[in-house]
């Protein structure tokens, strides 16, 4: 498989970002080989790449998905839940994985807030734009829940509705894959890697970055996105350092 050289940042010791979102799915948090929704040691792996992030000094928000536990719509269609009761459900799954890695951040020394979308007081705060940012400038880790608040919206559009009304400098959309390909790099192996590409570009050329209603929100507010592969050791604090891994989309 080739690479188009498109000329990103110079590496830097320093970070390169001030204030990121860092998207990821709740997959990413279970481990397919035994079922479990959510694993110790992925969940101890991410959460230690995140803390790393800000020890490093920058200002870092995360937006969790639910899918290990369930998928709004997939699930739905399914098991024959109504779609917006899936969504719900769904939602509600972002929660229970935003608690977990509250929880795992907490024992490593980070101090952390999450904020839901749908009130549910005894267990975090409602999702407020000015305590959000005041918590991101005193250091703490803030973890977005239960998406939008609303059905028939991604993870994915609350991590660039987020991202916009917090001022993030960039979305760090966090995959299996190590950037955006012209074509899928498990059938093809001729496939091209990119390593920056325009919004324009990516909806001509339709390649997946994210669905069409987070990836206009970005386009419109110019939010720039950098899709990056979890697996890679080190990557998340690689990502906010600028230091030109994946495919960076602007």
């Amino acid at each position: 498989m080739t690479t188009k050289s498109r000329s990103q940042n110079n590496s830097s010791s320093a970070p390169r970002y001030k204030r990121v979102v860092l998207k990821i799915s709740g997959e990413v948090l279970g481990n397919r080989e035994t079922g479990e929704p959510i694993c110790a040691q992925s969940l101890n792996r991410i959460c230690k790449a995140i803390k790393a992030v800000s020890d490093d000094g920058v200002e870092i928000g995360v937006v969790v998905g639910g899918g290990n536990i369930f998928r709004g719509l997939s699930g739905s269609e399914s098991r024959g839940i109504d779609r917006t009761t899936g969504d719900s459900m769904g939602m509600l799954a972002t929660v229970i994985n935003g608690l977990a890695l509250m929880d795992c951040l907490e024992k490593m020394g980070a101090v952390v807030r999450v904020q839901t979308a749908i009130p549910m007081e005894k267990l975090a705060e409602p999702y407020i734009q000015r305590r959000a940012i005041r918590h991101l400038e005193r250091g703490r880790v803030v973890i977005f829940v239960a998406g939008t608040g609303n059905p028939y919206f991604s993870t994915d559009t609350a991590a660039a509705l987020r991202a916009s009304e917090i001022g993030a400098e960039i979305i760090m959309k966090a995959t299996k894959v190590d950037g955006v390909y012209d074509k899928d790099p498990k059938k093809y192996s001729d496939a091209v890697k990119y390593d920056s590409i325009s919004y324009m570009e990516a909806l001509e050329k339709r390649l997946s970055v994210m669905d069409s209603t987070a990836f206009s929100l970005c386009m419109d507010n110019k939010m720039p996105i950098l899709v990056f592969d979890l697996e890679q050791d080190g990557s998340i604090l690689q990502a906010a350092r600028g230091e030109g891994l994946g495919t960076l989309v602007r």
